[in-house]
């Protein structure tokens, strides 16, 4: 598949890339400024292109297979800019896709994100934010998947993990996991139409996924 990553600059569209770029998948990292050119090509990006999330984003999206979303506010900005980026930015590219053609689209979500109102209050709208893009994602025509982590570290990937729809817990997952997982959620066509809580566990990434 030829993939568009959306947030391709960010901690795990970053690992993302350079884990594309060891895959039968090429990529074309999106980015918002052309001087994050070098750093993605760097990473092993097949493709670099400029685009702003909240408009269009049609040049960006001919010609590829999927879109990995991975782009995201962060939990401690302000709710306005949450709601811009995690639920109207990837509202808007998820329309976009569906109209360009595009046929596979998995999101970065977040635990939670069905139920803001167990999480922090300072995290909760951001879970709403992220819920709000989810279930646009679910109404759309798109082979979606919904990937949900726990709390991201930066410890180095272990490449095992913990996968089910409800995990009943929270805890942490590396980021190099989890861009792992989104790898091989491309590959599993099991996991389309579906959401999954991530986690760092006992279980190696490719058969943890195969539990979706």
């Amino acid at each position: 598949m030829h993939v568009l990553v959306v947030g391709s600059h960010g901690q795990i569209g970053q690992r993302l890339i350079r884990a594309l770029a060891t895959s039968e998948h090429t990529s074309r990292a999106m980015i918002r400024d052309d001087s994050q050119r070098d750093t993605l090509q760097t990473l092993g990006a097949n493709e670099v292109v400029v685009a702003d999330l909240e408009d269009d984003c049609s040049e960006a999206l001919a010609g590829c297979d999927a879109v990995v979303f991975t782009a995201g506010s962060g939990g401690h900005t302000s709710a306005e800019k949450t709601k811009d980026v995690d639920r109207n930015g990837a509202i808007s590219i998820i329309d976009q896709a569906a109209a360009g053609g595009v046929r596979r689209f998995v999101i970065v979500s977040s635990m939670n994100a069905d139920s803001p109102e167990n999480g922090a209050e300072h995290m909760q709208h951001y879970f709403r934010a992220k819920g709000a893009a989810d279930n646009h994602l679910r109404e759309s025509e798109l082979e979606y998947t919904i990937v949900r982590p726990g709390k991201l570290t930066d410890d180095s990937g272990t490449g095992q993990v913990d996968i089910a729809k409800d995990l009943g817990r929270y805890g942490e997952v590396t980021r190099d996991d989890v861009a792992d997982v989104l790898v091989l959620t491309l590959d599993s066509p099991n996991t389309i139409g579906r959401h999954f809580e991530l986690l760092a566990g006992d279980t190696p990434i490719a058969k943890a996924l195969l539990g979706v």
